[in-house]
């Protein structure tokens, strides 16, 4: 599709600005600023995009009701916003001094709002903003990000792999994933928790040779330290105190498929040696037997974890590390991918709102605040889209029996723990802007000491007893966290659950784990190890 450009000239940028300048030392070569949506009232165009091509070329791009044209995802014609309470008369977009952009109203008659901040008449996007991405606002009705996209579009074949998003980043792993899976090399996945690690393992096995085969997924930092061995490699009759049968490991349940090995990091010291030698050998040695098993399987491993320190601290084999690194794919952390947002609420929302019944609530004009998406938009998300996901349902939930999709008090006082605040309107503000992907984000340290335990729990329910998300969500350490949990009476752990109530739980969730943790609020992890130790897993 070929986009609407403008023939607008640049009389109102300043006399002495010289367009070539800001081409000449543009701070992404080979990239073209755009305009993704990620709020409209009709919820099926997020997602569509304008690249702002007339920037580049030291015009102005113009936004209004009627144009420019977007893009679907899918490469199809969108459309303009055309929605009736933003203004025909366009706002202007202008290359400014020192590759900056400034925004003007004109005579258009829009509120718009750039990262929370209303537009009076004016106002200069610099470089560093552009880079992290501005949310901008119309009328209250429309989110559309102004960011950085790739003038060369990935082109990727049909599918999308599993995997929701649009961005150059995501884009990446995709291409990544195409390529490294049809060959039988060991991959590891490295990203901050919550990037979806697991999707990623599961999209390389279902577009490999092995895909009719089993996908075994396995936590290993979810394990009691001590059945490791025999959980992986199996064990025979009266290997151990409570071995009363043959056991068979994950390895020779993933026989002739895939076996996925989150948080590979956790592996005990003597695992490590035995994981090193199945990767060499493809045998493996069932706890207390001498006979070797042959095995084929496929080894995927993720990590949140920097392993090379853990090399370094002798916490690591190096051997095992370089087995593993066949291959390296990097997923990106929410924040450096925001044009993705819109998608992945979407996404989301349409899987919570199914399985409350309320499916429809999609089709409304009004199916989320617009305020609430740019606020959204603007949290830094340290538990990425894991965190997405849960806050999600957390608004479907809590708005069931309400007139329109809201943030409860849960969502409104975690977004305000990272900078938001209370709107003198009555919406939703934005917090402060992030830092830009080039800065690592390193939110202040808080004292566990002035955290009280209502906000441990909302915490801990926001991210749905994730402990390492609640960690960073609190900006303390897990350390801290488990001291806290500990020192809180309201807080219950796995630990404390008897049998009984276990098992009523796990018959009446019908063996779902996340329902089990909704209704027991407990660590997930902690959850899973006592349901393996009542051999309910």
């Amino acid at each position: 599709m070929t986009q609407t450009r403008t023939d607008a000239s640049t009389a109102g940028l300043s006399g002495t600005f010289d367009s070539r300048s800001w081409l000449k030392d543009a701070r992404s070569p080979g990239k073209v600023l755009a305009l993704t949506l990620l709020f409209h009232p009709d919820s099926r165009r997020v997602g569509e995009w304008t690249a702002l091509s007339e920037i580049l070329l030291g015009r102005e791009a113009l936004v209004s009701r009627n144009y420019p044209e977007l893009i679907s995802p899918d490469g199809l014609p969108g459309g303009p916003l055309a929605d009736r309470y933003i203004s025909r008369r366009p706002i202007q977009l202008q290359p400014g001094p020192e590759q900056s952009v400034v925004l003007s109203l004109g005579e258009s008659r829009t509120r718009v709002d750039a990262d929370g901040t209303p537009v009076l008449a004016s106002r200069e996007l610099a470089a560093a903003e552009l880079e992290r991405g501005v949310v901008i606002e119309l009328a209250g009705r429309v989110v559309m990000l102004l960011h950085w996209l790739s003038q060369s579009p990935l082109t990727e074949p049909a599918g999308r792999l599993g995997l929701v998003g649009e961005s150059d980043r995501i884009a990446r792993v995709r291409g990544d994933v195409r390529r490294v899976a049809d060959l039988d090399v060991p991959v590891m996945l490295r990203g901050e928790t919550g990037t979806g690690k697991e999707l990623v393992a599961r999209a390389i096995h279902d577009a490999s040779p092995r895909r009719s085969g089993p996908f075994i997924a396995i936590n290993l930092g979810a394990i009691q330290t001590s059945l490791v061995a025999s959980e992986l490699f199996g064990a025979v009759k009266g290997a151990f105190t409570g071995s009363v049968q043959n056991q068979e490991g994950y390895f020779r349940r993933a026989h002739g498929g895939t076996l996925f090995l989150d948080e590979v990091g956790e592996a005990p010291p003597e695992v490590q040696v035995m994981l090193l030698r199945a990767l060499e050998t493809r045998e493996i040695h069932p706890v207390g037997s001498q006979a070797p098993q042959r095995v084929d399987v496929r080894v995927l491993a993720a990590t949140d974890t920097d392993l090379e320190a853990s090399v370094e601290a002798g916490d690591f084999r190096a051997p095992l590390l370089h087995r593993l690194s066949g291959y390296e794919i990097w997923l990106p952390p929410l924040r450096e991918r925001r044009e993705d947002l819109g998608r992945l609420l979407v996404h989301f929302l349409r899987q919570e709102l199914a399985a409350t019944g309320e499916a429809q609530r999609l089709d409304a004009e009004t199916w989320l605040p617009a305020h609430l998406v740019s606020r959204l938009a603007g949290y830094p998300w340290p538990g990425n889209v894991r965190q997405l996901r849960n806050l999600v349902r957390q608004i479907v939930i809590g708005s069931r029996g309400l007139a329109r999709l809201e943030a409860g008090p849960v969502v409104e006082r975690l977004l305000q723990t990272d900078g938001g605040g209370e709107d003198p309107r009555g919406s939703l503000s934005m917090p402060m802007p992030t830092p830009t992907p080039a800065e690592p984000l390193q939110p202040d340290r808080r004292k566990p000491a002035d955290i009280s335990e209502a906000e441990l729990i909302a915490a801990l329910r926001a991210h749905r007893w994730d402990l390492q998300a609640t960690a960073a969500g609190l900006h303390i350490s897990r350390p801290s966290l488990y001291a806290l949990i500990e020192s809180s009476p309201g807080v219950r752990k796995a630990g404390d659950l008897g049998a009984e109530e276990i098992a009523r739980c796990w018959e009446e969730c019908g063996g779902d784990l996340d329902a089990m943790v909704d209704r027991l609020e407990v660590s997930r992890k902690a959850l899973a190890r006592r349901l393996r130790e009542m051999k309910l897993a």
